[in-house]
């Protein structure tokens, strides 16, 4: 096999990974996880949403809507009102996925209070070391 092949080969291999991981980046995001749970309820507006994931901009709302319907996992529907009102709402995928990120997130309180005990020792740990390397 030539040089060229081995190549496009390895590049092809390269962009399914990195497909797998751009979904997981996605569904994964810090922001995401807040939309597609609240979504996957019932259908949802802006100001809802922006009201109920605590710490968002609406610049970054925004960007996560749209990049949560280009990759199918939400709808996007305008109603011809004065002023237009406007709703997400989860899509199959996204339902199912919901499903995965409710266990996900009991697990993660469940366990919140163990993770900040260890994350105490450790740091205490560490800036043991530090001032004994630094003495």
């Amino acid at each position: 096999m030539s040089q060229r092949n081995v190549c496009v080969s390895e590049q092809a291999a390269r962009a399914k990974a990195c497909t797998v991981r751009e979904v997981l980046d996605r569904v994964g995001g810090k922001w995401s996880v807040g939309v597609i749970i609240e979504a996957s309820q019932a259908p949802v507006r802006f100001t809802e949403l922006e009201r109920k994931i605590e710490g968002i901009s609406r610049r970054m709302l925004t960007l996560t809507l749209r990049n949560l319907e280009r990759d199918g996992l939400l709808t996007r529907t305008v109603y011809p009102t004065v002023p237009p009102k406007v709703e997400y709402v989860a899509t199959d995928m996204a339902r199912e996925l919901y499903e995965s990120l409710v266990t996900l997130t009991d697990w993660a309180e469940r366990h919140r209070a163990a993770i900040t005990a260890s994350r105490e020792a450790y740091d205490s740990g560490r800036e043991l070391v530090e001032s004994k390397t630094s003495a």
